[in-house]
């Protein structure tokens, strides 16, 4: 065989291996893609020592506390989250409208913002109209190992960076009585929420039947939660501010 003919042979060979190796990349982010996002969980019943917690409001400044809160009511969703987080802005709007179609058969949401300033949170609550209360825990991403939200969802074995967004729910009846822990044993998930599977479980603690209208989880394009990650749909916050 020439040279010629045995450089172009290996230069094909090379572009095969290369176009197949692209395609099972793509292949992969496709499916990926299909799967509706990067940091979606299942809703798991754990066993925690999650305490009660007094919190200002963010609109308001008065303070909240969860025990208070949770009295009377069917099931409370509790969500902590950072606002400039992408995986949480994907499913803020699938939160607020379960909070609409399903705040008047018992079943309530409190958020707890974390790891940004008090005027970013109000912005945010602005920007996706948020009719839910959201109380805060920390203002600044260096809080971000002292916070109770990073010690509950270790707890629970989020071995995420910044666990944003991160939820327990609170059920009526199985909640202690009394003193500073509030439940032993809740539902959590560690991550993202699986939208049909979420609301089956929210219908279902509140005594409603499965629904046909269950909305399906977003097809839009998620980013894992990073705030050093470059990205337009990612606000940086400014480690300066307080």
């Amino acid at each position: 065989m020439s040279s010629e003919r045995l450089a172009l042979s290996l230069f094909q060979e090379h572009s095969m291996k290369f176009a197949f190796s692209l395609a099972f990349i793509l292949f992969t982010a496709t499916l990926a893609f299909a799967q509706g996002g990067n940091e979606q969980s299942p809703i798991v019943e754990k066993e925690i020592v999650y305490k009660d917690w007094t919190f200002k409001n963010v609109q308001t400044g008065a303070e909240t506390g969860l025990r208070n809160f949770a009295a009377g009511k069917k099931l409370v969703m509790v969500v902590y989250f950072a606002p400039w987080c992408p995986n949480w802005k994907h499913d803020v709007k699938f939160v607020e409208a379960m909070y609409q179609k399903y705040h008047s058969a018992g079943f309530d949401v409190i958020a707890i913002a974390e790891y940004d300033p008090v005027e970013s949170m109000k912005s945010h609550i602005l920007e996706y109209k948020l009719t839910f209360p959201v109380v805060w825990e920390s203002d600044a991403r260096t809080a971000k190992q002292t916070t109770s939200h990073y010690e509950m969802r270790k707890s629970v074995g989020d071995t995420r960076s910044w666990g944003s967004p991160w939820y327990i729910f609170l059920e009526s009846g199985k909640l202690e009585p009394s003193g500073s822990v509030i439940a032993k044993k809740a539902p959590i998930v560690n991550g993202e929420l699986i939208q049909p599977e979420a609301e089956k479980f929210i219908r279902e603690k509140l005594g409603m039947a499965p629904s046909s209208e269950v909305k399906l989880s977003s097809t839009a394009a998620v980013e894992v939660c990073d705030p050093e990650k470059p990205s337009a749909s990612l606000v940086k916050p400014d480690a300066k501010k307080p």
